[in-house]
C-alpha cells in the first residue's frame, strides 16, 4: 500500500492557480494583479489623508472601490470592471 499517508502527514503542495487580472475602469485602471480562484468581485482600498482630529492617530478613513468580473472575457488575463454603484 504505497498510496497510504499518515493522518498527521502536511496535505500535498496545491498547484499555483493565480492567474493575471486587470481593472478597467475606476481610479485603478490599468492596475494589473494576480488573483486565485477567479474570485467575482475584488475589493480595492487606498487610504485617505486626515487632518487632525480628536483623538489623534486613532483614526483612519479608507475610501473602498468595488470591480466586478466581466465574465464575457474567456482569454486571458481576466478583466474586472470598476462598479460605481458600490458600495
Amino acid at each position: 500500500m504505497d498510496d497510504v499517508t499518515p493522518a498527521n502527514s502536511p496535505p500535498p503542495p496545491r498547484p499555483d492557480r493565480s492567474e493575471l487580472a486587470e481593472l478597467r475602469g475606476g481610479p485603478a485602471a490599468g492596475l494589473r494583479l494576480r488573483v486565485t480562484d477567479r474570485p467575482a468581485v475584488l475589493q480595492i482600498t487606498r487610504p485617505c489623508p486626515v487632518e487632525e482630529a480628536p483623538g489623534g492617530d486613532e483614526f483612519g478613513i479608507t475610501e473602498v472601490y468595488v470591480y466586478r468580473r466581466d465574465w464575457r472575457m474567456k482569454s486571458p488575463p481576466l478583466r474586472y470592471g470598476y462598479d460605481p454603484a458600490s458600495p
